[in-house]
């Protein structure tokens, strides 16, 4: 797991690593986020998310089945999901952020 400051934005690879920052950036939190890889989340997505292909891959098996039997909430699920993880918002199943390095 690494860490991303919401101030500035530099990455960190241990939590003391970004602990020590946050009293230099002046911020109270940094936010885990997970390593896979964002386009390959992306592409998932867009290709395959009426399946819920893409939430198969992060670990959201339970919505993954969701979404493979209600067609991506009939689309509507999808949508969501591809503008969370264009804005850097979708997360895996322990919450961490997926994002474009």
């Amino acid at each position: 797991m690494a860490y991303k400051c919401d101030k500035c934005g530099k990455n960190f690879k241990t939590e003391k690593e970004a602990e020590a920052h946050e009293k230099k950036c002046n911020v109270v939190l940094t936010k885990p986020h997970y390593q896979k890889d964002w386009l390959v989340v992306l592409l998932l997505c867009i290709f395959l998310g009426v399946l819920g292909v893409h939430r198969f891959y992060v670990g959201k098996i339970g919505t993954g089945i969701l979404y493979f039997f209600t067609f991506g909430f009939f689309g509507i699920g999808v949508l969501i999901d591809f503008i969370t993880i264009l804005t850097n918002s979708f997360t895996n199943k322990r919450g961490d952020f997926i994002i474009r390095d």
